[in-house]
């Protein structure tokens, strides 16, 4: 009770603070007479050390000491003003007045290229472009491959297709956006980590646990969001070029150009070709995917004074070719895999800035339409996905600016076909949806967030779903997040266990599958240090997801078949993370991280391990650059716990493994050489060469009754050695 009493006096102390308070507004005027917000702006009383400092929107909030009435707001390059502020005035509108003009300073420093953010309620690690660089980031999938929160695995062992896991538990139940329009769903789950090159990002923001109401209700174990390069950046031009031992190589290029003052515009383009045949395993099938995939996206802006909006249209077709080539496979028959995907996608965003301080309107549309046609041996699958969302969004304040609103509507539509063989599946959701979250915040020390949203799917009835975050700073170094919340999650079966077909399972479903719903809860605690005068971060975070109901992927009630069911029992998933970062010497950024993962589920009446899943993690990464960062150099590895296997002892002795997998290490390095305007790198992954022993079970019949090459849990590709350069002009 006496811990609870201190934690209670701790958390209420910014309540109970004495004087009234004060918030305001600090613009300047630019050139062309627009009102701009000031950043960094020092506000604070006459005569006392009573201070605070604007925000990214120019906002303040400050206590009025008793008898104070002068206050004083003064800027880097501007005129130092003192106000005089009325007994019952509460708000304070002010422009500064620019009298000094300054030479050119350059100033040169390191940022790491991953970092918390410090001021976000939700539990948010930013990878920004230089992070990206770090590796050969050719798509989404290697993007991290520097990063200790989210882990990288393929489904099976012959299409290629990767996926990532958080939390100890599968991408699906990750929320994937790209500039907050959902991405890479229903159909487009299990290859479209493939789809978003690695050069078009500008960067992207990992959160665990439940994400904010205003994006829907699917997030369950994080949210991942996706930035592309933008038009009004500083890139004019960029090109980048990229070949690896394996025969992979590809082209990334875009361009950004100014119709007029307000109208900008980008082209970015993709070409990926792999058309090598390799099989170094000797087992006759190949352990890449010969692949080639153009893509294509033009964006546009409007920017106005008070308005401004985005339209685009992103084009994607690829052609994907795995299995057993006849020339490699002494069948007669062999077993081929083809699988062809089309994409088309266009999206808008308008938004309006009202003059009312932090008020604003959004209005986000999305449209796709998804189609692949496969063959997997003698299996036929064809499906078809067309989708649209839309997101209308209103933020303003109550009573002052530090009681914040969040409100909208949304709708999505999706209209799934699909063939698997003679059967059709065939499924149309249409979930309009209503939603509300408030925010509060007391200076940097306190944020609150609460929501709600409610949600009708057409096939699955009424969802409710409640969100809960808090960020408590009681002092500079030390800041505590906690989060609860409700997701939900339409599963589409086929689509997302299209890698089952690399077997000789039947699928059988023994009930109709219902919607996914799981509670996450999630605690955070951020400490920073300054040891031998450089910061020290020590982050450590504990998610459980506990599921009401999950789709059940059972592989071990018989060796010919997988079973879909719901979940009658347990599942969960508790993770608990530590990481520290620090620069022991000038250049020299080093990351350490430890992860636990207790995964379970009720399988076939049992709750037992969630196989194919690392009990934990450890990860070391490194960078070190040069004096001017010349050159640079990075080295990471990874320590992948054991876990679970599905069982095998119903099949034949010789196709059996054993009930467990090991441990195993892989490690990536990279070098870096940077020029005026341009970059060559060289790196290898996999140094180790580690590779999983027979990832395919029965290569030698795989029209037999016990083919599989589902069961991967370990790399399938040894060392792999990589070149690239990137060059680039920027904006006068």
């Amino acid at each position: 009770m006496k811990r609870i009493g201190v934690y209670f006096i701790l958390f209420m102390i910014p309540f109970f603070a004495q004087g009234q308070k004060i918030d305001g507004h600090i613009l300047e005027v630019d050139s062309e007479g627009n009102h701009v917000p000031l950043v960094g702006v020092n506000v604070y009383w006459l005569g006392t050390t009573i201070g605070a400092v604007t925000s990214n929107e120019g906002y303040f909030e400050i206590l009025r000491p008793e008898n104070a009435d002068k206050l004083v707001v003064s800027f880097v390059g501007f005129q130092t003003d003192t106000l005089t502020i009325l007994p019952n005035q509460h708000h304070v509108h002010h422009s500064l007045q620019s009298n000094l003009s300054l030479d050119e300073v350059t100033i040169h420093g390191n940022s790491p290229g991953a970092h918390f953010d410090r001021l976000n309620p939700i539990h948010t690690q930013n990878i920004t472009g230089k992070e990206l660089q770090r590796a050969a980031c050719c798509n989404l999938s290697e993007s991290f491959e520097t990063n200790a929160s989210v882990d990288v695995s393929y489904t099976d062992a012959v299409t290629g297709a990767k996926q990532i896991q958080l939390l100890g538990l599968a991408g699906i139940y990750s929320q994937i956006q790209v500039e907050n329009i959902p991405a890479l769903r229903g159909l487009s789950s299990t290859f479209g980590l493939g789809y978003v090159p690695g050069s078009w990002m500008e960067s992207i923001q990992v959160s665990k646990g439940t994400a904010s109401v205003a994006n829907g209700y699917e997030s369950i174990t994080g949210q991942v969001n996706i930035e592309y390069k933008k038009p009004w950046n500083e890139e004019r031009f960029f090109v980048n070029g990229y070949l690896n031992s394996i025969g992979m190589g590809e082209a990334n290029a875009n361009v950004s150009f100014e119709v007029s003052p307000n109208i900008s515009s980008m082209v970015l383009a993709h070409v990926e070709n792999m058309d090598f045949e390799l099989d170094h395993n000797n087992d006759s099938f190949l352990d890449h995917p010969r692949v080639k995939q153009y893509h294509v996206m033009n964006r546009w802006k409007y920017q106005g004074e008070n308005m401004e909006s985005q339209v685009g249209i992103r084009i994607l077709d690829e052609a994907r070719i795995s299995g057993q080539p006849k020339q490699l496979s002494d069948n007669q028959n062999p077993f081929g895999i083809d699988i062809n995907t089309n994409q088309l996608e266009g999206f808008g965003k308008v938004g309006y800035i009202f003059q009312r301080p932090s008020t604003s309107l959004a209005l986000i549309v999305s449209a796709i339409n998804h189609q692949q046609e496969s063959v997997f041996g003698t299996k036929f699958y064809k499906g078809n996905q067309q989708s649209f969302y839309s997101n209308l969004i209103f933020v303003t304040y109550l009573g002052k600016t530090f009681h914040t609103i969040k409100t909208g509507l949304s709708f999505a539509y999706d209209n799934f076909n699909e063939e698997l063989s003679t059967q059709v599946f065939a499924r149309n959701e249409q979930v309009p949806g209503v939603y509300a979250e408030y925010t509060y915040k007391y200076f940097d020390e306190l944020t609150f967030m609460a929501g709600v949203r409610y949600d009708h799917n057409s096939v699955f009835g009424g969802l409710f779903t409640p969100r809960l975050h808090f960020r408590y700073q009681p002092a500079e170094q030390f800041t505590v997040r906690a989060s609860a919340g409700r997701g939900f999650r339409s599963p589409n079966v086929i689509a997302e266990n299209i890698y089952l077909l690399s077997s000789s399972r039947n699928l059988v479903f023994t009930e109709n599958i219902e919607i996914e719903d799981a509670w996450n809860f999630g605690i955070s605690i951020t400490q920073r240090y300054q040891l031998l005068e450089r910061e020290l971060t020590i982050n450590t975070d504990f998610h459980r997801t506990n599921f009401n109901n999950q789709l059940i992927v059972d592989m071990e009630q018989d060796p010919n078949s997988v079973y879909f069911y719901n979940l009658n029992g347990k599942s969960f998933s508790n993770s608990f993370q530590v990481e520290v970062s620090y620069m022991p010497v000038n250049r020299l950024d080093v990351s350490v991280a430890y992860r636990l993962n207790d995964v379970q589920s009720t399988i076939n009446g049992e709750l037992l391990e969630k196989p194919l899943v690392s009990r934990y993690k450890g990860f070391l990464t490194t960078s070190y650059s040069t004096n001017g960062r010349k050159w640079q150099f990075d080295y990471t590895v990874q320590l992948n716990g054991g876990g679970r296997l599905p069982s095998t002892e119903l099949l034949p002795e010789e196709y059996r493994r054993g009930e467990t997998f090991p441990a195993f290490t892989t490690m990536n390095a990279q070098i870096s050489r940077f020029f005026k305007g341009w970059d060559a790198y060289i790196g290898v992954e996999n140094l180790t060469s580690f590779t999983q022993d027979n990832p395919i079970i029965s290569p030698e019949n795989p029209y037999g009754p016990f083919f599989d090459a589902s069961m991967v849990w370990g790399p399938l590709s040894g060392r792999k050695f990589y070149a690239g350069f990137r060059f680039s002009i920027n904006k006068n």
